[in-house]
């Protein structure tokens, strides 16, 4: 090693001679020019004064190279992730060496893994001489580690040498296995194994004393990596990272160690900022926030204090040291430009740590000191903070929203989870809520409304796709911050405490969007302002959180509507193009009340009133509103708010009507311990009358949405009538009771209705649907109303009941061929006048049924005049069919004939 010393210091000292000896030939040539005593003579490629200063100076930087890597502004790390601008910048920026585009097998082999291998062998080297010298018995142990501190030093002296002295052109093509970086590290490491040596194996220091010493060589070695590079910064990190480790005590000072691990992260960034290294920072974030997390995970005498503390300085100081503003003037757009902006390795690392440092400190609980819920609202606001102060935060900003909201639902399973106790009297304990549940969780909201504030405010302009996430942000998180509160923490009676604060921030967004729509450029109007638009929804969210809480069943229920209704009325005044979309949004709503409580008021108080009860103001009010909302909106220039109001507002009538009609048939039920025909009716009519809605939808505006949904929803049905209506819940299989009125029964409401609306919605879809889809439509309606008929007869001689099991009687078999051959008959007449061949086809299907059952099952089922009566009826009906079907092509053949002659002449 010393001898490649001497070399490099040999070989520098002939370069600069030669330097030298250039520079006085070039100034005495000046002096020669200057003086008009020399006739230049022409050469193939002229040296002009100005490229000999060029020459000079380069030869000149050569020399002196490793001094000014020294300086702040110059670069022997990595570089940074792409060009950015730093106010401490100079404005000429230094010229930076071109290096080889590509390196060859001879510069892998030769220049580089031979370095850091050279140095980790003599790292190990001091380590076995060590080894060797106690093994042999040949000196003491201070002897010993007295020889292996100064062989690291030696060599940190040594790499320090060669970084001065040896040629620059190393240092530029060899930034990442420099000699002198490598001679620094194995000093480094060879320090940090002596003093760990003498705390652990033979006890000359104690556990401070051994902290401080492991501790400063660590820091010094991030310091050296100013002149080493960012390799060095990650062994003194690393060193730093472990000597907590290393060093065990029987009184640990939680205080002294995370002012330690808060002062290594403020080192190695302040490092990185001056050589705009992105490596060595995420991992200073990742080690630091594992620190955090192994203390959560210990569980006995957990401080949030001293773990809060460093994770807020390791956020202050990804604001204010490293990367601070650097990148803060990058032009970029679009989406993925957004989630990769640089330095994507120091924000997503940041984000990521601090934000499970966060939870693990609200659900480690706390023994002593700071309340975690506070430690806790402290850490995920800075957090926040970072995101909306820096257009390249965007991973702080959505980790820390989807960390308050985990640490909220953390806090309530915690709650859970609690046993409430018995007192002495009996009655149980309360659950042990202090409020700061409750005030937590409604500050952290109403902090990421103020941060969306002050980010639209400074970057709208700029940064398009992170003001629309801000936006939603705003928004979203107290709303929904503030309903955990209130379903975990809050009186579901009439909570004003989470009603207030609903209507604050809706009121709060009510007024950012006016702001946002007043000071929007002109050259925005065209497209649409979707972080201003995006706060208005915002803001109904707020109200909406606020009429849950001071609010319950049935009357949440309409003022939902009222409220959507509302913001659809303010249209008058303000032309936002969210506003009709809140009425669209309310209707959702209010579907999703009805689905998780369809009685509105509960099953109990509902009542048996048919139809003037609590649902007819419960579904007819929002139904009322929604046809209006449709009706005002029918002419505006938004034709998706237009077709969707349009669809809910007959989703909404239907489902009120079908709602009522059920109602009144259970004798005040809406559901049943077990599935029934009348129940399963109500979904089929919902669902086919669905169908019909989105199809009319489409022929007005045509949508693939409307077309393909209306599609959908008529297989759907139609798969629920073949299963459910034929066999599953049939009442001769099921043996259900069809009601004691003799029309208005379940067997209308089960076969007659829904035959009744398919076979509207197939006459509507004639021509407008494929054909095979019309078939399928008119095939499930013939079969319901087919059944109709059947079950009716059926119902007429056996009563209520028509199950199977009662058998058939002779005068019912008899009328059930009456019936199939009038069915057949008046499907012909109606397939001759709408010249249908489909339903003359189904006549002539149901003819030949009613034929099948006169010889196959009347022969032998009746006797007397019932026999004779079937045969004459079956007879003259088949005779009159065929008389019928020979006029109708008489009249076919002689129009073809007419036609014939015409096309003749």
């Amino acid at each position: 090693m010393v001898i490649l010393v001497l070399l490099l210091v040999s070989q520098n000292r002939k370069v600069s001679a030669r330097v030298d000896g250039v520079e006085k030939e070039l100034a005495a040539l000046k002096q020669m020019i200057a003086e008009g005593g020399f006739d230049p003579v022409p050469l193939p490629r002229p040296v002009q004064e100005a490229d000999a200063e060029t020459v000079l100076e380069e030869m000149r930087s050569e020399e002196t190279a490793a001094e000014s890597d020294a300086s702040p502004t110059g670069q022997t790390g990595d570089a940074p992730e792409e060009p950015i601008d730093d106010q401490d910048t100079p404005a000429t920026p230094r010229p930076i060496r071109e290096r080889p585009s590509r390196e060859n097998l001879e510069s892998y082999l030769g220049a580089r893994w031979p370095v850091w291998v050279g140095g980790v062998a003599l790292a190990f080297g001091g380590i076995f001489l060590v080894r060797y010298s106690i093994e042999a018995g040949l000196l003491g142990p201070a002897a010993r580690l007295t020889l292996a501190s100064l062989f690291g030093l030696l060599l940190m002296a040594a790499g320090e040498i060669v970084r001065r002295r040896a040629l620059p052109k190393i240092s530029e093509l060899y930034a990442n296995a420099m000699i002198p970086g490598a001679l620094t590290a194995a000093g480094s490491v060879t320090l940090l194994g002596t003093v760990f040596a003498a705390y652990a194996f033979y006890e000359f220091i104690g556990p401070g004393t051994a902290f401080a010493l492991l501790a400063l060589v660590s820091l010094s070695t991030v310091g050296l990596s100013l002149l080493h590079g960012q390799a060095l910064a990650g062994l003194g990190l690393l060193g730093s990272l472990v000597t907590p480790v290393l060093v065990t005590t029987d009184e640990p000072n939680v205080n002294a160690l995370f002012l330690f691990l808060g002062v290594t992260w403020l080192a190695v960034y302040a490092a990185s900022r001056l050589r705009r290294w992105t490596v060595v920072p995420m991992l200073a974030n990742i080690g630091t926030g594992l620190w955090v997390l192994a203390y959560a995970a210990i569980g006995t005498g957990f401080d949030p204090l001293p773990p809060s503390l460093v994770m807020l300085v390791m956020i202050a100081g990804t604001i204010f040291v490293w990367p601070g503003q650097q990148y803060a003037t990058t032009v970029r757009s679009g989406w993925k430009a957004l989630l990769t902006h640089p330095p994507l390795k120091i924000t997503l690392s940041l984000a990521i740590m601090v934000t499970l440092g966060a939870l693990a400190t609200v659900a480690g609980g706390s023994a002593s000191g700071l309340d975690p819920q506070f430690a806790f609202l402290a850490v995920i606001a800075a957090l926040a903070a970072l995101g909306a102060a820096r257009a390249y935060a965007f991973w702080p900003a959505i980790l820390s929203a989807a960390g308050a909201i985990l640490g909220t639902l953390v806090t309530a399973l915690s709650l859970l989870d609690y046993i409430a106790p018995e007192g002495a009297d009996g009655t149980p304990i309360p659950l042990p809520i202090s409020g700061n549940e409750i005030s937590v969780s409604l500050m952290l909201g109403a902090i990421f409304t103020l941060l969306g504030f002050f980010f639209l405010k400074r970057f709208r302009r700029q940064e398009h796709e992170f003001s629309i996430v801000w936006a939603v942000l705003m928004g979203a998180m107290p709303v929904t911050l503030g309903f955990i509160s209130f379903l975990n923490f809050g009186n579901f009676f009439r909570d004003w405490t989470h009603g207030l604060y609903g209507v604050v921030i809706g009121a709060v967004l009510l007024v950012v969007a006016e702001w946002m729509f007043r000071t929007r450029e002109d050259t925005a109007e065209s497209r649409i302002d979707w972080p201003a638009n995006l706060v208005v929804a915002g803001s109904f969210a707020g109200f909406t959180l606020a009429l849950h809480a001071l609010t319950n069943g049935i009357v949440t229920t309409i003022s939902v509507s009222v409220l959507g209704f509302a913001y659809l009325m303010t249209l008058r005044a303000r032309s936002w193009p969210a506003l009709p979309w809140m009425m669209a949004a309310a209707i959702m709503i209010v579907f999703g009340r009805i689905a998780w409580e369809p009685t509105l008021i509960g099953a109990n108080s509902l009542g048996t009133t048919p139809f003037f009860n609590a649902l007819l103001a419960g579904y007819g009010i929002p139904t009322a509103l929604a046809v209006v909302s449709a009706w005002l909106l029918r002419d505006s220039s938004d034709f998706r708010v237009r077709n969707i109001m349009q669809a809910l507002a007959s989703l909404s009538a239907l489902i009120t009507v079908a709602v009522l009609v059920h109602h009144a048939m259970n004798g005040g039920k809406l559901s049943g311990d077990v599935p029934t025909l009348g129940e399963q009716s109500i979904y089929t009519l919902i669902t086919i009358g669905f169908s019909g809605i989105l199809m009319t939808l489409d022929l007005k505006s045509p949508s693939p949405v409307f077309r393909f949904g209306s599609m959908i929803a008529g297989v759907v049905a139609t798969a629920n009538v073949l299963s459910l209506h034929v066999f599953a819940l049939n009442p001769f299989f099921s043996g259900e009771d069809t009601g004691p009125w003799p029309f208005v029964n379940l067997l209308l409401l089960g076969y007659l209705l829904p035959a009744l609306a398919y076979g509207l919605v197939a006459y509507l879809a004639r021509g407008r649907r494929p054909v095979p889809y019309v078939a399928m439509l008119a095939v499930a309606g013939a079969v319901l109303g087919f059944l109709w008929a059947t079950l009716s007869v059926r119902r007429f001689w056996q009563g209520i009941n028509i199950a199977d099991w009662k058998g058939f009687q002779p005068g019912e078999t008899y009328t059930y061929s009456v019936v199939w051959l009038i069915i057949g008959v008046g499907l012909l007449v109606l397939g001759s006048k709408l010249d249908a061949k489909s339903i003359r086809l189904a006549s002539a299907g149901l003819v030949l049924i009613a034929v099948l059952k006169v010889f196959l099952i009347d022969m032998a089922n009746l006797e007397g005049i019932l026999r004779a009566l079937s045969f004459i009826g079956l007879g003259a009906v088949l005779i009159g069919i065929g008389l019928f079907y020979q006029r109708i092509l008489v009249k076919k053949s002689g129009a073809d004939d007419s036609q014939s002659k015409e096309s003749t002449a």
